[in-house]
């Protein structure tokens, strides 16, 4: 309370005089045994007034709530209407001033549950979307989950549009930050649709769909999404258009064009994964034979969801372009280490040991070559397995 009267001494003399008397008569309802009728009318009257907007002032006004929540904290069973009516203001005035996260502690203080006031499903709806949406906007995406997970079970229980409205927009922030990069987009684009959304807003929306569907995994189903982006006429005037068309028709991104679309996510959207057993194997052969091919890419798997969803969409455009790819040439595609040695010399299965091939004439063109590719299989499999035991990379018991 002393900070709280400190602060208040700060403010000019007119408006330190209003502070003064607002925190002595609170503090005399509040605490000097004042029948809790009269008590409760007089702290009723005072939320009145702030909310009808007496006090003009922005920062007083938010000094005075805090200092009335602080007083009345020890009673604040007997008070508890008026103080979530002055929790709504704070939360109100915190958010103007987008302190996001503090006016999210602030509403996360009401009390919802109590038998004093019966708070209706509908308005509780209210305050978790609330809740979340000031969550997500400082990226606290592991508590804004919590309280999505409430607010979820109680969407039933209103037809109103707004709310509903922004719960999917919610719903959309969450399985973005989850990276559930293709459920995200899907919600993103289906609200970019809606009318009652500001264009601005909806513009927004469209841009965000882009960036989940490209960023989610190579598949038939994201396919299908960058189809309907694609379709899109908005999508014309985003600045990830040329990567979403490229994406689109399996055309092969360039290093540059990825790095001036890295300058438009956000921090979660950049989020380091872990490494794969596979790429650590790679790790270590790389390390190996550095001083065989200095120049070689030193990657051995993405180190990023951006990464990761772009060496996807390369490894899979470049299946529409070649029948077949050297390692080291599919290392330069995709700025990856070989991993292995490779030479290209006639009679070297993937460059990987001396390899016979000898040709069989079966009398059928497509047995032939069907054979073919399975002695080249057989072959690099066993020269692959070679390699490995000789690094000592692989154990064979003794029988």
């Amino acid at each position: 309370m002393e900070a709280k009267l400190t602060q208040l001494a700060s403010l000019s003399q007119k408006d330190k005089a209003s502070a003064y008397h607002i925190h002595i008569l609170i503090d005399n309802v509040v605490n000097q045994d004042v029948n809790i009728v009269v008590g409760r009318h007089v702290l009723s009257e005072l939320v009145k007034a702030l909310a009808d907007g007496v006090i003009k002032d922005a920062e007083l006004r938010k000094r005075i709530v805090e200092d009335t929540l602080a007083t009345v904290q020890p009673r604040i069973v007997s008070y508890e209407e008026q103080v979530n009516s002055l929790r709504f203001q704070l939360a109100d005035l915190l958010e103007a001033e987008e302190g996001w996260s503090e006016a999210a502690r602030v509403l996360m203080g009401i009390s919802l549950d109590s038998g004093q006031r019966l708070v209706s499903d509908e308005d509780k709806l209210r305050i978790y979307v609330r809740i979340v949406r000031l969550l997500l906007e400082d990226e606290d995406s592991g508590q804004a989950e919590t309280y999505y997970g409430r607010a979820a079970s109680l969407t039933h229980s209103t037809t109103d549009r707004e709310t509903l409205l922004q719960f999917k927009l919610c719903q959309a922030r969450i399985n973005d930050y989850g990276r559930k990069f293709l459920e995200a987009a899907s919600r993103y684009h289906e609200l970019s649709w809606i009318a009652e959304i500001d264009e601005e807003e909806r513009k927004h929306m469209l841009s965000a769909a882009v960036t989940c569907a490209v960023l989610a995994p190579a598949g038939p189903n994201r396919s299908r999404i960058l189809a309907s982006l694609c379709r899109d006429e908005r999508t014309s005037e985003l600045p990830s258009f040329n990567i979403l068309q490229k994406m689109f028709h399996d055309r092969i991104l360039r290093p540059a064009e990825i790095h001036e679309f890295e300058g438009t996510l956000k921090p979660h959207q950049l989020a380091e994964i872990s490494m794969s057993a596979n790429d650590r194997l790679a790790a270590v052969i790389a390390d190996e034979d550095d001083a065989q091919d200095p120049n070689a890419s030193k990657r051995t798997g993405p180190s990023t969801v951006l990464d990761r969803a772009v060496m996807e969409h390369n490894l899979l455009a470049s299946s529409k372009i070649y029948n077949n790819i050297t390692f080291r040439g599919l290392g330069a595609l995709l700025d990856l280490t070989p991993g292995f040695r490779e030479d290209d010399a006639q009679g070297k299965a993937g460059g990987l040991g001396d390899v016979d091939q000898v040709e069989e004439d079966t009398g059928a063109p497509f047995t032939k070559r069907w054979d073919m590719q399975i002695r080249i299989t057989a072959a690099n499999v066993e020269s692959i397995v070679q390699h490995l035991t000789e690094k000592g990379l692989v154990k064979f018991e003794s029988t």
